[in-house]
């Protein structure tokens, strides 16, 4: 399955999980839902995936976590704020680019009308 495939399964769940739910709610909340939507469907999940920082030849395990990565293709950052800003895109860039992944999807959770909070982020 390519990338824009996986993408269009992970906007229909996140859209399902936004429908039950409505915006309001943790982070961790909409984490949790979200990957129990996609495993469902029969995509391969992980969360709280470690993404260690390289600096010349020193590694760093304690960088980032990514919030979700489905397929080991498509990286997934669940926000709940007013708004999205250049913070929140950098920091997906930032995790497509050491992890050599070529599509984000940056999902806040903390709007009325869930296609209003996605982004499309690629490397």
């Amino acid at each position: 399955m390519i990338e824009n495939e996986i993408s269009k399964t992970i906007i229909g769940c996140a859209i399902d999980v936004h429908k039950q739910l409505g915006p309001g709610l943790l982070e961790s909340a909409y984490q949790e839902c979200l990957f129990y939507e996609l495993q469902q469907k029969g995509l391969n999940v992980k969360k709280e995936v470690p993404m260690p920082i390289v600096y010349k030849e020193v590694k760093l395990n304690h960088g980032y976590r990514i919030d979700l990565l489905v397929e080991n293709k498509v990286v997934i950052e669940l926000k709940t704020v007013e708004e999205l800003n250049d913070v929140h895109t950098a920091q997906v860039l930032t995790y497509l680019k050491l992890g050599h992944y070529r599509l984000g999807l940056l999902l806040n959770f903390n709007v009325s009308i869930l296609k209003n909070g996605i982004k499309r982020i690629i490397n």
